[in-house]
């Protein structure tokens, strides 16, 4: 079982893919409004997967991809996000970001990634 924390600025998206993700034995160990309750969160529970927005209050998604990777380099995440923009991917990837998925959100699409994962 993956024990995934979700990190969106949007409770309705926290909760489509807390949702999505719980029907196939994913375990959410916790949720993070913004990038620097998702670096907090990922410190207090070292998940194996953390599902990333871009754009977040307090600290961006990218910003917050950077910090966990200084606490460990080799945390998988996995950003959705509705930035579809080559430039945030690019930017997501060299950040550290293991995966990119672009919001409206696909059941399959999410479980797949996460699973390659």
């Amino acid at each position: 079982m993956k024990r995934i924390l979700i990190a969106d600025d949007a409770q309705f998206m926290r909760l489509a893919i807390r949702k999505m993700l719980e029907k196939h034995d994913c375990e959410i160990v916790d949720e993070a409004a913004n990038g620097l309750e998702a670096v907090e969160k990922y410190i207090k529970y070292t998940p194996d997967i953390v599902t990333m927005d871009i754009t977040m209050p307090e600290m961006d998604g990218v910003q917050a991809i950077r910090e966990i990777k200084k606490i460990n380099p080799d945390a998988k995440i996995l950003v959705i996000s509705a930035m579809g923009q080559e430039i945030h991917v690019k930017e997501a990837v060299m950040a550290g970001a293991s995966g990119f998925i672009v919001k409206p959100l696909k059941e399959e699409d999410i479980v797949k990634s996460i699973m390659r994962l």
